[in-house]
């Protein structure tokens, strides 16, 4: 079994290591550039939000954000073994600020009562899944959000943006080879 590592670019846990194995080749972790384009865009977004890592994989993103500032991060992930792993790397860096559930994330968000809303939502599943629509319209069937949330889908540039709900507004969009990344706020 290979083991892996990613990296928290910025924030007090900057340089941090979180370790992964993945036999199966099914995890694909935002590349630093990309987390650096992305958080950039949410410098100023970060003070204590409560984050959803939907797909979490690594738990890159939701980590990254609450070394930047966040407040906690839920870190979805319906892989019992990738839920250990995120367990065992996020614990000793996140204590408490950190939460792991091992549940599918379109049946968690429907069969879930929210216990407060989210700020920031990453919305970062397999590509070839074609989840991204699905959990943007789940996001929209219970109070999940809070006012001006932000959203951050990531697809595959080469096929067809997914569909979002009416009332999210596209703020940024960036193309980084097969990766589209799209951060969109909740409007009125």
């Amino acid at each position: 079994m290979s083991k892996n590592s990613v990296r928290i670019i910025g924030g007090r846990h900057r340089g941090r290591r979180l370790n992964f194995s993945d036999p199966k080749g099914e995890v694909r972790p935002s590349s630093d550039r990309l987390r650096e384009t992305l958080f950039n865009w949410l410098q100023f977004e970060l003070n204590g939000a409560q984050v959803l890592d939907a797909f979490a994989g690594t738990g890159v993103l939701g980590a990254e954000a609450v070394s930047r500032g966040a407040a906690h991060a839920t870190f979805l992930d319906i892989t019992p073994q990738r839920c250990q792993q995120l367990n065992a790397a996020l614990t000793p860096v996140l204590g408490a600020q950190g939460t792991v559930i091992c549940q599918d994330a379109l049946v968690w968000l429907k069969n879930e009562t929210p216990k407060h809303p989210f700020h920031l939502v990453f919305i970062d599943p397999p590509y070839h899944l074609g989840l991204q629509e699905k959990c943007c319209a789940a996001l929209m069937n219970k109070p999940w959000l809070a006012n001006n949330a932000l959203i951050y889908v990531e697809s595959d540039s080469k096929l067809a943006a997914p569909p979002v709900p009416a009332q999210w507004q596209l703020k940024k969009e960036k193309t980084m080879g097969q990766i589209r990344a799209q951060l969109y706020q909740l409007t009125a």
